[in-house]
């Protein structure tokens, strides 16, 4: 009891640890998340200030692209001088409109950006003016313009003192937010290292601790492994004891009923014999008295002759018979006696599947015997199957263990429990029209050939047949 109490208590404390460990280690990646999360925020702060700047350079470049080309066109008379000049207000307004959104969040910034503008708007006003003034004077200078050349470079001293100021005020923020990540990080950094120190250190514990514990359970567990080993084996014997018992019990059932029915024939022909002759013998003395009985006579005959019929059937159907072995594919020989099923197939609508296996051994077979008991079976389930909607009939062909298998499947009604430890029995069947024993001959011709014949059925969803024969 103490022994027990003491391992209670030493397992209640390694899943104490573990749990410790596992929150430090949470408390770590939550830390971490939140210092990649800072991380991504201060490189988008980066790259809006980096936007701010490269646009407020690029306003720059076409308020000079503008100056440029008006001053290139007064000096050159070349009007292609003026080409870096159109558009170049546009664009610096078009800039201008995307700086406003970047800076919303920055009154400063945002009042810093209306005065540029302002000064912008002159600057090129300057510069349209001076383009009409020239071309007015027929491409001549023209005092107006000496007057504004002050003006205009004031204007553009202006302009880039405030695109400095600007991008001054860019960077100050920029280096702000830098310094509180930094501060941020170092401290969340710390938190991560204890954290994850304290962490590894309860996992190495609580390992320790675990293997200590385990040593005992490890012997047990083996124990038990090897108890299932055994039990699994033992199944394993007793599943193949009872197929075999289960293949006994049918050859043993097939040999009894063949004894049955010899001693039936025997019992029945002999009488039967009797009873033939002796209607002849009255038939003959009859007719020479001129009676018209000949009709029952005829009667007597052709029931007797039923009978003898039906014996001689039962007979075939539970005795062994010589055998011709020739050596073939049980692919072909399955698609020869589905020719023979043609008709059927095709009245009932029944829809045929093909699952062959292409590289299968031999056989050593009766060929037409074979295609008895196949085209038993093969018929037995169309008529299963009986005409419905969507019938399927499977035909599947493969090696296993050394031996061929041929698995006919329908889709048809199925059989219950009863019918299904019944089905080979002679002159047992669940037709109206059959005589049953298309099924025990099917029977007696494979354990002929030395092989097996199992049936798997579900009622209403269809039944299975397993024949496996010898590969040579």
């Amino acid at each position: 009891m103490k022994r027990i109490l003491k391992r209670t208590k030493t397992e209640k404390g390694i899943r104490n640890v573990y749990i410790t460990a596992f929150i430090l280690l949470l408390l770590a990646y939550l830390v971490n998340l939140y210092s990649n999360r800072q991380l991504v925020k201060q490189a988008a702060v980066v790259a809006h200030t980096n936007d701010v700047i490269k646009k407020l350079n690029n306003m720059l470049d076409k308020i000079k692209d503008g100056e440029t080309g008006v001053r290139g066109y007064v000096i050159t008379k070349n009007i292609e001088f003026l080409y870096p000049y159109f558009g170049s207000y546009e664009a610096a307004d078009s800039l201008y409109d995307e700086l406003l959104v970047l800076t919303k969040d920055n009154p400063g910034q945002h009042e810093r950006l209306q005065q540029l503008k302002q000064v912008l708007d002159r600057r090129f006003e300057i510069l349209r003016f001076s383009i009409r003034s020239f071309n007015d004077n027929n491409r001549g200078m023209t005092d107006s313009m000496l007057t504004l050349q002050t003006e205009s470079r004031m204007v553009m001293d202006d302009i880039r003192i405030k695109v400095a100021m600007l991008e001054r005020e860019e960077s100050k923020l920029l280096i702000e937010r830098e310094e509180n990540l930094e501060e941020t990080t170092s401290v969340i950094t710390a938190i991560t290292i204890i954290s994850l120190t304290l962490a590894f250190a309860l996992i190495f514990f609580g390992f320790i601790t675990y293997m200590k514990v385990s040593k005992s359970r490890q012997k047990a567990r083996q124990d038990l492994l090897d108890y299932q080993l055994q039990l699994k084996n033992r199944i394993g014997d007793l599943d193949k004891a009872n197929t075999e018992l289960i293949k006994m019990r049918s050859l043993e059932k097939f040999a009894a009923t063949g004894r049955i029915a010899i001693t039936i024939a025997h019992e029945v022909r002999n009488p039967l014999t009797n009873i033939t002759l002796a209607a002849d013998q009255l038939k003959s003395e009859l007719l020479q008295t001129g009676e018209n009985t000949s009709f029952l006579f005829d009667m007597i005959r052709r029931n007797s002759s039923r009978i003898n019929q039906l014996i001689s059937d039962l007979l075939n159907s539970t005795k062994f018979s010589e055998l011709t072995y020739t050596t073939t594919s049980v692919n072909d020989l399955v698609n020869e006696t589905l020719k023979e099923a043609t008709d059927r197939i095709l009245l009932t609508h029944t829809e045929v599947r093909k699952k062959y296996t292409p590289q299968i051994c031999d056989i050593s077979v009766d060929k037409e015997k074979i295609k008895i008991a196949f085209l038993n079976i093969i018929i037995n389930a169309l008529e299963a199957m009986n005409n419905k909607e969507g019938s399927l009939l499977t035909l599947e062909t493969k090696e296993e263990n050394g031996k061929c298998k041929v698995i006919i499947t329908d889709n048809g009604s199925g059989m219950d429990h009863e019918s299904l430890n019944r089905l080979f029995e002679p002159y047992f069947t669940t037709k109206k029209a059959g005589n049953g024993l298309g099924l025990a001959n099917s029977q007696n011709i494979i354990l002929n050939h030395k092989g097996e014949i199992t049936v798997e059925s579900i009622p209403g969803k269809g039944t299975s047949f397993f024949i496996t024969l010898n590969c040579m």
